[in-house]
């Protein structure tokens, strides 16, 4: 079986924009980088179910999210003055796109148009207090997604803050919970465990997997368990980056920029714990994105600053990854989307 998947980069130094790889799961192998779209800087990416492409962009000294169909047609950007958001996603329900920016503070909300286009329609700006780290100047929204019951989850990295938000049909946000973490996490993202009750939260400062309980009635979080993703030895510095779950729930998977890793915790406790069972190098620098495939018998890996994807096989028992393959040039990846 032959998968494709597309790349969204940093565009500062050799990367044109996004890029496709495939997967040969039979081979076990990657191969076929080809340039799809020039685009300045579409550091992540997300697909509708209609097939359209939102990445997003940055147009002179305005940030926003591009539209493409699927054919790779480009129609249209909506940005505003100042940096872009640096992570989108899809609503199929409302035909709403959300992201979040992270220079701002500020949650968007797009609606999708027939056509794939899109037009703004809110705007919502964190102002609450920031954390002790030096990194939490400000408020950073650093990612907006929906919860198992269609709410809307941000985390802020600024704030310490993980907020919950109601939708309304025409993509209105109203606040409903705020989760506050340990002072200094820096909340990045979160994946749902799929039974709806249990998320875990990826703190990029304090190198921290938190597993959290969800309330669907209210949609508060409280905190259940905090567990570092690099050893207690490490005195260098790493940032925590991207978190997958497996969709039987079973492990976890985190990765380390600086100590350049991957991270695989098992859940247990029906998914109110989990434990640390293996750290396996990413064979490259800053590891900012990862997923696993749509078997997931495979993970694959980018590392930023090195330009190179790594191929891990994966015991879909175990859980735990295998290096196959480590010298796959893509430049400067920071976004993997199947």
């Amino acid at each position: 079986m032959r998968q494709k998947m597309l790349l969204g980069t940093y565009t500062r130094r050799e990367s044109e924009g996004i890029y496709s790889l495939t997967l040969d799961t039979e081979k076990k192998e990657l191969t076929d980088l080809t340039l799809v779209t020039k685009e300045n800087s579409p550091t992540y990416l997300a697909e509708s179910q209609k097939q359209a492409i939102y990445a997003v962009t940055s147009i002179d000294d305005q940030g926003g999210v591009a539209a493409y169909d699927k054919d790779g047609k480009f129609l249209n950007a909506v940005t505003e003055v100042g940096a872009p958001p640096c992570y989108v996603a899809v609503d199929e329900t409302r035909q709403l796109l959300y992201g979040a920016n992270y220079h701002k503070g500020q949650v968007n909300v797009y609606r999708i148009q027939e056509d794939g286009s899109l037009i703004g329609a809110d705007i919502v700006v964190h102002t609450e207090a920031t954390g002790p780290h030096a990194n939490q100047d400000k408020a950073h929204v650093h990612y907006t997604d929906l919860t198992p019951d269609g709410r809307l989850v941000a985390c802020d990295l600024g704030t310490d803050g993980v907020y919950t938000y109601d939708v309304s049909k025409e993509g209105t946000l109203t606040r409903v919970a705020l989760f506050e973490a340990i002072p200094g996490t820096g909340p990045r993202h979160l994946v749902f465990h799929p039974d709806g009750n249990y998320a875990y939260l990826f703190g990029e400062l304090a190198n921290t997997l938190t597993v959290l309980a969800y309330n669907a009635e209210t949609g508060s979080f409280h905190s259940l368990q905090t567990i570092s993703t690099i050893p207690a030895d490490f005195t260098e510095f790493s940032g925590g980056a991207a978190i997958r779950i497996s969709t039987d729930g079973r492990f976890v998977y985190a990765s380390n920029r600086g100590h350049n890793s991957l991270a695989v915790f098992e859940v247990i406790e029906n998914g109110a714990h989990v434990d640390l069972i293996q750290l396996i190098s990413t064979e490259g620098d800053h590891p900012r994105d990862f997923d696993l495939d749509p078997t997931e018998q495979f993970v694959i890996c980018a590392n930023q600053n090195t330009d190179n994807i790594t191929l891990y096989e994966r015991d879909m028992d175990k859980g735990t990854l295998t290096l196959l393959q480590k010298d796959i040039y893509a430049p400067e990846c920071v976004c993997i989307l199947f």
